[in-house]
């Protein structure tokens, strides 16, 4: 595949990242889900990690949107985070929420856009996506230990917030997650882990890109 054709392709699959952004906002805001889906009421769905990246992915898109149609440089350093970030909770979804609270409840809604359909796009967009009119952009290799900032501070964040406020009880909970159903420090080294397998998607990411290209 050629540079021009790669170009194409990921212009389109952009266009639908963002579609499927606003699609899942939509959903997301207006139509009240159940607890236990992982799918909260209206703007208290933003204490996800799995809706906050997509959300932001969703932003990047637009940005390189932007930049496509003034003929500009992708800024694919926060293509890469936010694309590791969306590929992080198509992970995560299927290696452990999924068997944890049901697969079939996890793709319901919103969330069929939020953990599904948006990060496949999103990630193909990515390898496929050249950087640059003139040549593909080189990804460094560094970069991909950026991917694991995010994580680092939403976990900072979620297990503050269980330390200083509690665990709670379902369905009223500050780890809505379930990382702590089994302790802190499993819950550390289950974030550490998630710190990992981003940095291990972004390395992923970054092959088979160059490979593509």
């Amino acid at each position: 595949m050629n540079i021009e054709k790669n170009r194409r392709i990921a212009f389109y699959l952009n266009i639908a990242v963002i579609v499927f952004a606003v699609a899942g906002t939509i959903l997301m805001l207006f139509f009240r889900g159940q607890g236990d889906e992982l799918l909260a009421e209206g703007i208290e769905n933003y204490k996800y990690f799995t809706v906050l990246s997509n959300e932001i992915c969703g932003i990047i898109a637009v940005v390189s949107l932007v930049q496509s149609l003034r003929g500009k440089p992708q800024p694919m350093l926060a293509k890469l985070m936010a694309t590791a970030a969306v590929g992080l909770t198509f992970l995560v979804i299927i290696g452990f929420l999924g068997p944890l609270y049901g697969l079939l409840k996890m793709y319901r809604g919103a969330n069929f856009f939020f953990h599904l359909i948006l990060p496949l796009t999103a990630m193909a967009e990515f390898v496929l996506c050249p950087g640059d009119a003139a040549e593909p952009v080189t990804i460094p290799f560094w970069w991909t230990f950026l991917t694991m900032i995010p994580v680092a501070v939403y976990g900072a964040f979620y297990l503050g917030n269980c330390m200083i406020n509690g665990i709670g009880e379902w369905p009223h909970t500050n780890d809505f997650y379930g990382f702590l159903n089994w302790g802190l420090p499993v819950g550390l080294a289950i974030f550490a882990g998630i710190m990992l397998a981003i940095w291990g998607i972004a390395c992923v990411l970054r092959a088979v890109r160059a490979r593509v290209q």
